[in-house]
């Protein structure tokens, strides 16, 4: 796969896993696992791209003792999925257009 696409894929599969509620790196890599498998050293650098470009706020609390780095999606994060799903249907159009007859002559 294209490494731009699949990096604004995992960039909107992140924002989809923190979309309905504040989450830290390991739980959304849990959560996303059934569907996407992510490593810590993907998951970090997609995290700060996602900050710097206001698609995520971050914050700290302790739990168990320790700082724990919580993300919490903004509008712009929410915008830039929604603007995802739109894209998806030209994406699915596109796939359609190329797979078409496939198939019929083989």
């Amino acid at each position: 796969m294209d490494i731009q696409l699949k990096r604004g894929l995992l960039d909107v599969c992140v924002l989809a896993a923190i979309r309905h509620e504040d989450s830290y790196g390991y739980q959304i890599i849990k959560d996303m696992k059934p569907y996407v498998e992510m490593s810590e050293s993907t998951l970090y650098p997609i995290l700060r791209r996602l900050e710097a470009a206001n698609c995520l706020t971050v914050r700290s609390a302790e739990h168990n003792g320790r700082l724990r780095k919580y993300y919490h999606i903004t509008p712009a994060g929410i915008r830039r999925l929604e603007e995802f799903r739109s894209d998806w249907q030209e994406i699915v159009s596109i796939h359609r257009y190329i797979t078409k007859g496939e198939g019929e002559h083989g």
